[in-house]
């Protein structure tokens, strides 16, 4: 969805495509067919914004065979999607049964990641509408928390900087600029919008920025207004947004709130639960570790050595006096019944700042809500149907938030 801003320049909505994982070209071809199209058709619109996740074999699949990038491009065309943005974060295997720690790997020290990267980076410049120049692409905040040392700081770095070469050359080669949006996300080295800030001073280049997602800010109690004016006094980019919302638990020293959080706890995603104490942020990986009913959660699929290593609470709970906030992402138009609720509210107020000014923060907004069939059993969608009619829902929504702050919706 395409929308004029006050100022003349173009504002692109989409949704992210990681709700429904599909990690060949077969399957994303199928995805196309059988989710995204119908989301596009309950709107009412002639085009509707995806952001793609293409994971490394589908990647490697449509960069090493010029004749399935054509036959992607056409069939996006004929299903009246377009593409200007890319989630670069999770590699392979978002749609396991248990994802937790693995989506952490490989971060950005490992050769793998610079080289999916500058993959999708190339893949979004051949899918970009003719009539657009600019793309952007989400990625993992360099790496999680543990064990990240001043060695593996400057393995990303240099990653990044090389990332930021290459992205220069490939303008000059297609004309087409795409930008890396690093995002921040509790339990990583760069967990917070100020965390962004430490780790990207200065610049590794001037493509290089990052990715704000609302969900992830509410979650680590930050202020958007403070946040994007640490970007802005940084001089960092913000390439892309993406538009979500945590769970909130006002009270998590009420039985029943407990009892509420427990039906969120569930096998497949991390959700890390922070309260903000007067001794400050305090959190743990997940929220079955929160209310204490697990040990230290385990990193499935990482090396013993990439465990978390106790910097977090580990047990028995999380402090309950203060509200929790924990990283599940919520449908947008549906907060979980009382006693819980969501951070819409942080969702726009951020919105409102980029993009309710004078001029953009971001041209890229992406409704991010990929915990559809996560959700406690009563709330899951039971068929393809519903989810459209979910996933719709949310964008309708953030139409409309667009819409209230004076932007224009385009055919």
């Amino acid at each position: 969805m395409r929308f004029r801003h006050p100022d003349g320049s173009t504002v692109h909505l989409s949704y992210c495509t990681n709700v429904h994982p599909a990690e060949t070209l077969d399957g994303i071809l199928a995805q196309l067919r059988d989710h995204c199209e119908p989301v596009r058709r309950r709107l009412g619109r002639d085009r509707l914004g995806i952001g793609l996740w293409l994971a490394r074999d589908a990647a490697r699949t449509l960069t090493t065979d010029a004749a399935s990038l054509r036959a992607l491009r056409a069939e996006l065309d004929r299903r009246g999607l377009e593409v200007v943005t890319l989630n670069g974060f999770p590699y392979e295997g978002f749609g396991a049964d248990e994802v937790k720690y693995r989506v952490y790997q490989p971060d950005w020290t490992r050769p793998e990641r610079l080289a999916h990267t500058t993959d999708l980076a190339r893949l979004l410049a051949a899918l970009l509408p003719e009539d657009v120049t600019e793309g952007s692409v989400s990625t993992l905040p360099l790496a999680w928390r543990t064990p990240f040392d001043t060695r593996a700081a400057a393995l990303a770095r240099n990653a990044l900087t090389t990332l930021s070469g290459r992205l220069d050359a490939l303008e000059d080669l297609t004309g087409k600029s795409i930008r890396i949006g690093l995002e921040p996300e509790p339990g990583c080295v760069v967990e917070t919008v100020a965390d962004a800030v430490k780790a990207l001073d200065p610049l590794p280049g001037p493509r290089i920025g990052v990715c704000l997602d609302t969900c992830h800010l509410a979650t680590s109690f930050e202020d958007p207004r403070t946040a994007l004016d640490a970007l802005a006094a940084g001089g960092i980019p913000v390439p892309k947004a993406q538009l979500s919302a945590a769970l909130h638990a006002e009270h998590p020293h009420l039985p029943e709130v407990r009892a509420a959080l427990a039906a969120f706890a569930e096998p497949r995603f991390l959700h890390q639960t922070r309260t903000r104490t007067a001794a400050g942020l305090r959190g743990t990986d997940d929220l079955p570790q929160a209310l204490g009913t697990a040990g230290h959660a385990t990193a499935a699929g990482l090396p013993e050595a990439l465990a978390p290593d106790g910097g977090h609470d580990a047990g028995p709970g999380l402090p309950d006096a203060t509200p929790w906030r924990a990283h599940f992402h919520v449908p947008l138009h549906a907060p979980p019944a009382p006693p819980l609720t969501s951070t819409l509210s942080v969702l726009q107020d951020a919105v409102a700042l980029l993009v309710g000014g004078a001029h953009p923060r971001t041209h890229h907004l992406e409704v991010e809500t990929y915990t559809w069939q996560a959700l406690p059993p009563d709330r899951r969608p039971r068929t393809r149907a519903r989810l459209a009619d979910g996933i719709a829902a949310e964008l309708t929504l953030a139409r409309d938030l667009l819409t209230d702050l004076g932007l224009k919706e385009l055919p």
